[in-house]
């Protein structure tokens, strides 16, 4: 599908608004179905883009395809539920959407720096009587930042 040309006599800058918008439901949808089985070309097809498209102007607007997006989402989610602590890692790795746990782990271990059983061992002790909020602001995995040494244990 070509990109979409601005209507003659309409701004540049509210075709630019238009177009940020559609990108930006996109990243809701993600944000609010990521346990959901999501992927590229259907995201795309709900805002009238293909999947190529979506894909470029995703990573220009927010610096990360739509996949690295959604797999950081759910990265994130899994963190908060292994820090509480009831829940095994193929259980965290179901819940998040994921339906494999060796990309899980994969995913997670390239994210945070520790696969999911080591982080879980060690986040419940240490983020213990720290708020929610807090804590999710502090271990949130931030794509392309160096990963964290391995804890010995």
């Amino acid at each position: 599908m070509p990109p979409q040309q601005p209507v003659p006599g309409a701004s540049s800058d509210s075709f630019r608004l238009r177009h940020l918008a559609r990108l930006r439901r996109v990243r809701d949808r993600i944000d609010r179905e990521y346990a959901q089985p999501l992927d590229v070309p259907a995201l795309a097809r709900g805002v009238n883009m293909s999947a190529g498209h979506l894909s470029r102007e995703f990573r220009l607007a927010y610096g990360e395809s739509p996949y690295a997006y959604l797999m950081t989402r759910r990265v994130e989610r899994a963190m908060a539920l292994l820090r509480r602590g009831d829940m095994t890692v193929t259980e965290v790795c179901f819940a998040i959407g994921s339906s494999s746990l060796g990309t899980f782990s994969s995913r997670f271990t390239e994210l945070v720096g520790v696969p999911p059983s080591t982080y879980r061992r060690m986040a419940s002790p240490a983020t213990a009587g720290i708020p929610s909020c807090v804590s999710k602001q502090v271990t949130r995995p931030v794509r392309g930042r160096e990963p964290r040494a391995a804890v010995r244990s």
